[in-house]
């Protein structure tokens, strides 16, 4: 038995994880990331003690998903932009309570393990993982097992540059692909389109106002036919094809997986990305040999709970 926890800006998620991966008991709570450093701590015990309540024995790890980057094998927190713990050790106090181990990996990382484990990418022998939400998270596995790089940071995909002088990132660097492929780069593109559109639906849609334009609204306004949302996904669509035709032609996954609040329009993407994937990545014309399957994750938010219960294994 493991114990998976998704530590998140709002909530600390916990479960029970089985050998294959099944959750057995769930548990969530506030992060109140805003009380500080040892409030989150604090909390990440509170939710052990809540999860196992009961148990006569306990668990044989703890897997922690951050979000950010870390160092495994210090249990330190590198850097969390959006949680108060970067260079901290969150490890150790649970690890002298529990008398197990306990580790860490990034949230992208342990959902693409999640989805290895028990979901779209289960008994693939590679696959690559990407999630599209606020950011772009990735993640690589070869069997059930993490590939992150000589300092854990491997999968950071979001941060090739798809537009040389292109949009700021938040990173440093201009024309990262996440500026463009992320929900936040929808978003941007989107905008830019309607300013040259003021008939479009999404206008009505957002009451005018462009800080209340989201990804829901957009392809809202997709499906209902609008041309400006037409514009702004196919646009989209391109940047998003231009990365993952990039990793395929790298890694030539058996699986490529897509998770994040992006996905959720599936049916708006998957045809078009599909196609523009097909018509340039480097095997285009490798008609008789295995072929990258571009899938939907399908573990949900599931996903990084269950990876950081397996990263024992990984």
């Amino acid at each position: 038995m493991h114990k998976g926890i998704d530590l998140g800006g709002t909530n600390i998620a916990a479960g029970l994880v089985d050998e294959s991966g099944a959750i057995l008991r769930r548990i969530s709570i506030p992060t109140q990331a805003r009380e500080g450093a040892d409030s989150v701590i604090s909390g990440l015990s509170h939710v052990c003690d809540m999860l196992l309540e009961g148990m006569d024995s306990p668990p044989r790890s703890i897997g922690i998903g951050v979000p950010g980057t870390v160092n495994s094998g210090k249990g330190q927190v590198v850097f969390t932009p959006n949680l108060p713990l970067s260079g901290l050790n969150i490890t150790q106090q649970l690890q002298e309570k529990y008398g197990c181990s306990v580790l860490l990996g990034n949230d992208a990382n342990c959902a693409a393990l999640g989805e290895a484990v028990s979901g779209c990418a289960k008994g693939a022998k590679t696959a690559v993982f990407i999630t599209l939400g606020t950011g772009v998270g990735g993640g690589i596995t070869i069997g059930s097992r993490l590939y992150t790089g000589l300092s854990g940071a491997a999968g950071e995909f979001g941060h090739m540059v798809i537009t040389p002088r292109g949009r700021q990132c938040g990173c440093g660097r201009k024309g990262c692909w996440e500026t463009y492929a992320s929900a936040t780069g929808l978003v941007s593109t989107t905008i830019e389109v309607i300013r040259s559109h003021p008939g479009s639906l999404i206008w009505t849609l957002c009451g005018g106002v462009e800080e209340s334009i989201d990804g829901r609204l957009i392809f809202s306004a997709f499906r209902s036919g609008d041309a400006a949302a037409r514009i702004a996904v196919d646009i989209y669509i391109s940047h998003l094809a231009a990365g993952v035709i990039n990793l395929i032609n790298i890694f030539e996954p058996e699986i490529f997986c897509i998770a994040g609040g992006i996905s959720n329009a599936w049916d708006c993407l998957s045809i078009p990305l599909e196609d523009a994937v097909n018509a340039e990545k480097y095997t285009r014309s490798s008609k008789d040999t295995p072929q990258t399957k571009i899938v939907k994750a399908a573990l949900g938010e599931d996903a990084g709970l269950i990876g950081a219960a397996m990263l024992a294994g990984s």
